[in-house]
């Protein structure tokens, strides 16, 4: 039971850091707080879903088409909507502001094209459904696999941002936007960029989200909670952080819901998120301003 539930947290969990990697990377670079990033998510499981039940592509594969199109989305969503607001904006605080009411319309209209294509019930398919042994306890193969997938997905989003030209530009924009411009680095591009990224990992997390979960078109805003509480523990655009939060909030719940009620992991979640914010108001890998 106990190693059960430990590779049970760990699944969640790093489906949890794999999703909140994404919205780290919009917020703690592009300085944008997108509420509609659940919607993202649950659009690609869709996705996954029609991929595989009408296609017949497995999602490993649908990943070649789903996180393409996320990046696009993001990319072209920035562009219309939040590069206007970015122009415009004052200070940080502004565009942060002005970017909550534009992605919280955007999550209606998404959310709208969802229940209008696909309804409200719930949605899911089997895709490797199968038991698998491991260390004397029984999971479900495509649990280990997403596991693996959002391992593997999360890797190489962390090496790319730490041993590239280009994701080293992204982080020196996180640290010090009006700095980075002194050093030849384009901090709209740089924007632009992160906040696609961002949508293509939000598209890798719904792919991955549905091949063990089910879903509706109005869970999204689960999703974006739950991510914006690891992004805010593990600490504004660090994605080290967000591996971390995200793997602890996973195994917690996981273990709150075998060992004590299913009804408390919302509890447990915010008990955990007040508790790093006392001790670490900055998150756990958070820098202190001062």
């Amino acid at each position: 039971m106990l190693v059960t539930a430990l590779l049970s947290g760990l699944v969640l969990g790093g489906t949890y850091a794999l999703v909140a990697m994404g919205l780290t990377l919009q917020y703690g670079i592009a300085r944008i707080m997108n509420l509609a990033y659940g919607e993202t998510i649950i659009a690609a499981s869709f996705l996954a879903y029609v991929m595989f039940s009408h296609w017949g592509i497995s999602p490993v594969l649908g990943l070649v088409i789903a996180v393409p199109a996320g990046f696009v989305l993001g990319y072209g969503v920035y562009g219309v909507m939040m590069r206007p607001l970015v122009a415009r904006a004052r200070d940080r605080a502004s565009l942060e502001i002005d970017s909550i009411l534009a992605t919280f319309g955007l999550l209606f209209v998404i959310q709208g094209l969802l229940l209008v294509v696909f309804g409200a019930n719930f949605t899911s398919y089997s895709y490797l459904n199968v038991p698998v042994n491991v260390f004397g306890a029984t999971l479900a193969a495509n649990r280990l696999l997403a596991l693996g997938m959002a391992v593997t997905l999360g890797l190489g989003i962390y090496l790319a941002l730490t041993r590239t030209l280009w994701g080293t530009a992204l982080r020196a924009v996180s640290v010090s936007p009006s700095s980075a411009p002194l050093v030849g680095i384009n901090v709209d591009k740089a924007a632009r960029t992160a906040f696609a990224l961002g949508g293509a990992l939000a598209a890798a997390g719904g792919v991955v989200i549905s091949m063990y979960q089910t879903f509706t078109a109005t869970s999204g805003v689960v999703f974006t909670m739950k991510a914006l509480i690891v992004v805010i523990m593990g600490g504004v655009g660090n994605v080290i952080g967000a591996l971390s939060a995200g793997l602890i909030l996973g195994v917690v719940e996981t273990f709150v819901a075998t060992y004590v009620s299913p009804g408390l992991t919302l509890a447990a979640t915010y008990l955990i998120f007040l508790a790093v914010l006392l001790w670490r108001p900055a998150g756990l890998f958070g820098r202190v301003s001062r």
